[in-house]
């Protein structure tokens, strides 16, 4: 197993990394109060059937990793390469108003999960923004993905908000919310 930087022939293997999410619970989102004065719980409850959902790379991603590669976009693109395959990546954007990383996304091949991969690619990520000198690296999620929210949280993020209308404007009732990760570098 091999990780380096992605390079412009690893764009067309993007797309056979099988980045199906399996779970079998989500992230309620319970809210009370108006105006102001609004409280927020997420409680891990189970899901009515088992959630296998496909995650197949889409084109905003596939775009802004040619992009990083390329050199046209500041940021980092890395791959983890078993015999030649590609089995994981990583994504992220330089942040400089913010002084962050922003991680776009981190997939690894179904059949390649639980060896670490993801946390190399992260580790990785965290040690290059160390070495830019940025404060912190973010990360998005949805509430109906805790595979993401729980990988998060083991390697040091924290919750640091939500959005309950950033794709649509019935998220809360389809309980797919964003939620907002940040871990602090400085």
């Amino acid at each position: 197993m091999q990780i380096r930087p992605a390079v412009a022939a690893d764009l067309d293997q993007l797309t056979d990394i099988d980045g199906t999410i399996t779970s079998s619970n989500y992230l309620h989102l319970e809210r009370t109060g108006e105006g102001l004065v609004q409280n927020w719980k997420l409680d891990e409850r189970p899901l009515r059937s088992r959630l296998i959902e496909p995650n197949a790379i889409d084109d905003e991603t596939r775009f802004s990793m040619k992009q990083v590669v390329n050199g046209i976009e500041d940021g980092l693109a890395l791959v983890a390469e078993h015999e030649g395959v590609v089995v994981a990546s990583l994504l992220a954007q330089l942040q400089p108003a913010n002084s962050t990383l922003r991680l776009l996304d981190v997939r690894v091949d179904h059949d390649h999960r639980g060896q670490g991969l993801g946390s190399a690619l992260l580790f990785q990520a965290i040690q290059q923004a160390r070495d830019l000198g940025l404060r912190a690296i973010s990360a998005q999620t949805k509430t109906n993905n805790v595979p993401a929210a729980n990988f998060l949280l083991k390697r040091g993020f924290d919750l640091a908000g939500l959005d309950t209308h950033l794709h649509s404007n019935h998220d809360l009732v389809k309980e797919s919310v964003t939620l907002f990760w940040y871990v602090a570098l400085t």
